[in-house]
């Protein structure tokens, strides 16, 4: 097993100055997830013969470029005197740790767990002398035998899963091709227009009851032990689950997603693994609305939008009464019912800063995450990719995410879960789930 060895841990600032006296507000979808980070590792083969420490002095040249382009990761976090958080752009930098690992990056993947992949990432809370805590933090891990490891940790204040890839995209497109081919942008989320509305748009109060009941509730907070596995279902495996999702009772059902049947896939199980018969654990689902909101791929932002799914009334035999009432939750959120979340968010005025994803289980929809698409140098992609949004509360984390395909098989995809220990042993154990022989690519075997 490799062992990680840290060498030091630099500022790099962009190579433009910033322009002085601007600062960037952060919206009503960031506030709410304050309380909440994320950490993300992506995994590369490097060209063999390579010296360790070149691949870094090359990375480290380039992201000083790219961070030109994001005044919210050079800058510092402020209060309003509303007592809103906001960015104030300057050239404080970015925090870049640098790191070498024994062994080859293949034997570190054969026997990875959470503990271990995280020495990956470096992630400090926000300091209380706020001013000079880096917002964003990466960490460049080489392998002696071999490969390298991106790591990355941001306030999820900042910026959700898909932003935080996005940022690594800018920096391995302008790394191989020496300038961005989608720059970021950063603009205010929409507000509806009276004429905007639809006519025929009723009032819809779940999203916003959701938000409601999860900022006065205190957070669930556990003493048992929380880790992490991770599954691939390749193509047949997704393909099957799909399947068994249909509803063959109903007069027209649509073909579930990939996410939507893998998302009632593992609210079955878990709810299995915890005991239920008489109904399942309510779920909370993370969906991006990007599209919904109608904004473009490189806007940078929170945009993830939590919606609770009730399992009162569906057993843990009716896989497809599960997934279509996934289905239903999805298609509830259109862009009048979160434009109405985001004019009630400016409203509701909340003391704490909530803890969002905290209540229940909460499964997140990650299809728009491009991590596989970070090419770095022209025959070197992304091997894998795994992340995190810390801390773990409530009842579990499904994380449902892109995997590396090719047209003949672009349905597979990993499954990160987080569970107590001994539910995961028994979720392994379910008929569901060997059903489909997933390949374990983080499991219990690997834990210490």
């Amino acid at each position: 097993m490799a062992e990680v060895s840290y060498i030091c841990k630099r500022t790099v600032v962009s190579t433009k100055v910033m322009q002085q006296g601007k600062f960037c507000p952060l919206s009503v979808f960031d506030r709410v997830m304050e309380n909440n980070h994320l950490l993300l590792v992506l995994y590369y083969q490097s060209p063999p013969g390579l010296k360790v420490g070149a691949l870094t002095a090359k990375l480290r040249e380039s992201v000083a470029n790219v961070l030109c382009a994001y005044p919210i990761i050079t800058g510092r976090l402020l209060k309003t005197t509303e007592g809103h958080w906001m960015i104030k752009c300057n050239d404080a930098g970015m925090r870049l740790v640098e790191a070498t690992a024994k062994g080859s990056m293949d034997e570190w993947l054969q026997n990875v767990n959470r503990e271990k992949e995280l020495q990956l990432i470096h992630w400090e809370p926000i300091f209380h002398r706020r001013y000079f805590w880096s917002t964003f933090y990466v960490q460049l891990t080489e392998f002696e035998g071999g490969g390298l490891a991106i790591g990355l940790s941001c306030s999820h204040l900042l910026a959700d899963p898909t932003c935080a890839t996005m940022f690594i995209k800018a920096w391995a497109d302008t790394t191989l091709f020496g300038k961005m081919i989608t720059p970021p942008l950063f603009h205010p989320l929409p507000t509806p227009r009276p004429l905007e509305r639809s006519t025929n748009c009723k009032p819809y109060t779940a999203l916003i009851d959701h938000y409601k009941n999860t900022i006065e509730k205190p957070p669930q907070v556990s003493s048992v032990k929380h880790t992490t596995i991770s599954l691939k279902f390749d193509d047949n495996a997704v393909r099957s689950c799909i399947a068994k999702a249909i509803d063959t009772d109903a007069s027209f059902c649509r073909e579930p997603t990939p996410f939507q049947a893998l998302a009632g896939l593992f609210w079955i199980c878990i709810s299995k693994v915890k005991g239920r018969q008489n109904g399942l654990i309510d779920m909370s689902l993370s969906l991006d609305t990007r599209k919904v909101l109608r904004l473009e791929k490189s806007f940078f932002g929170n945009c993830t939008v939590h919606n609770k799914v009730q399992g009162h009334g569906i057993s843990v035999s009716e896989f497809s009464k599960a997934v279509t009432a996934i289905k239903g939750v999805e298609d509830e959120m259109d862009n009048d019912r979160v434009l109405e979340l985001i004019e009630w968010l400016k409203r509701f005025d909340y003391e704490h800063p909530p803890w969002m994803l905290s209540d229940g289980l909460i499964c997140a929809n990650m299809e728009g995450v491009e991590s596989y698409s970070a090419i770095f140098e022209a025959v070197y992609k992304p091997i894998h990719a795994s992340y995190y949004i810390e801390p773990a509360l409530g009842e579990g984390q499904v994380l449902i995410i892109p995997s590396p395909s090719s047209e003949e098989e672009s349905l597979r995809r990993v499954v990160m879960v987080t569970l107590h220990e001994d539910e995961l042993d028994k979720l392994l154990g379910l008929e569901l789930i060997q059903q489909l022989s997933p390949a374990i690519l983080m499991g219990l075997n690997n834990q210490n």
